[in-house]
């Protein structure tokens, strides 16, 4: 969704926005904003956990609780039962199914388990992105909502081809929203990486690239057996490669379909009308067709 001039996007009756970017550079928050100001907030990682991924997250708990004799003979006498508790702000059922792989006695879970559950969010991810445009119209007929934004997860640039100016996902989101790449600072990366190493977490690889990291660490760190490799360490290792290849992805996508804010301009956005008044800037900055000549050069130097 581009537009002519900012005057063009401001006279627009309803507006629907889809925010992506690195982690912490503010899509939620500002979406959790814009909902005080009767925005219709769909977040990718909720539709995720609760649509798409439920049925496995559950099902590990109900593996998990198995193990123990006494909630093993209450769940087979349908006595209990077990649920996921996600929400916008917990998503940690989501990333715990996900986990890390390496040495189950730290924590970790089979390489080619890791993988399948990779596939298994993969799948999800893309579905709830294509999703959208139904959302857009469940927020207005059923909610009454003439405004929506989408909060999309960091690993959007890995379940689609920055490259590929006809990749099904992009143009889906490029024709019912308007892409807005909230680009960090190098300060923050470096927080994010200090922050990560203070509490690994799980993430989504794209898989070509899952390859190539675990077959480069256990390379650097001289490792043959994949059960003996930390968990914790890995997720650290890759999160660093990972950072700096996501990068280039959105910035691909916000040239092809969409455009470019600051962390440090969302930062100051306290409502709606803060927000179309720098969206209207940045479209008049960057014009009718994405980044400006002068953009585009001071990335590729």
């Amino acid at each position: 969704m581009r537009f002519p001039s900012g005057q063009a996007l401001r006279a627009r009756p309803a507006h629907a926005v889809t925010l992506f970017g690195m982690s912490g550079v503010g899509k939620t928050s500002l979406a959790a904003r814009l909902q005080r100001d009767d925005w219709f907030h769909y977040s990718v990682d909720y539709r995720i956990g609760t649509r798409y991924m439920d049925e496995h997250i559950v099902d590990n708990f109900k593996r998990e609780a198995m193990r123990v004799p006494f909630l093993r003979q209450l769940l087979r006498s349908d006595s209990i039962y077990i649920r996921s508790n996600i929400t916008f702000d917990n998503l940690s059922p989501l990333s715990t199914y996900l986990g890390k792989p390496g040495d189950p006695s730290r924590g970790g879970i089979p390489f080619d388990e890791y993988r399948r559950r990779q596939a298994q969010h993969r799948d999800a991810e893309v579905r709830a992105l294509l999703d959208v445009p139904e959302f857009i119209g469940r927020a207005s007929d059923i909610y009454g909502y003439a405004h929506f934004v989408c909060d999309a997860g960091g690993s959007l640039c890995e379940v689609v081809d920055a490259a590929d100016p006809h990749d099904p996902v992009l143009t889906c989101l490029a024709q019912h929203t308007m892409l807005v790449y909230i680009r960090g600072t190098a300060a923050h990366a470096e927080e994010l990486v200090a922050r990560f190493k203070r509490h690994p977490k799980p993430m989504y690889y794209d898989p070509a690239l899952l390859l190539r990291l675990w077959d480069g660490y256990k390379t650097a760190r001289a490792i043959t057996d994949d059960d003996t490799v930390d968990p914790d360490d890995f997720a650290v290792w890759g999160f660093e490669q990972l950072l700096h290849h996501r990068i280039p992805l959105y910035e691909a996508i916000a040239a092809q379909h969409g455009y470019v804010v600051e962390m440090a301009d969302v930062a100051h956005v306290r409502d709606e009308r803060d927000l179309l008044d720098l969206l209207a800037r940045t479209v008049d900055a960057q014009g009718p067709a994405g980044r400006t000549a002068d953009t585009r050069a001071t990335e590729r130097a």
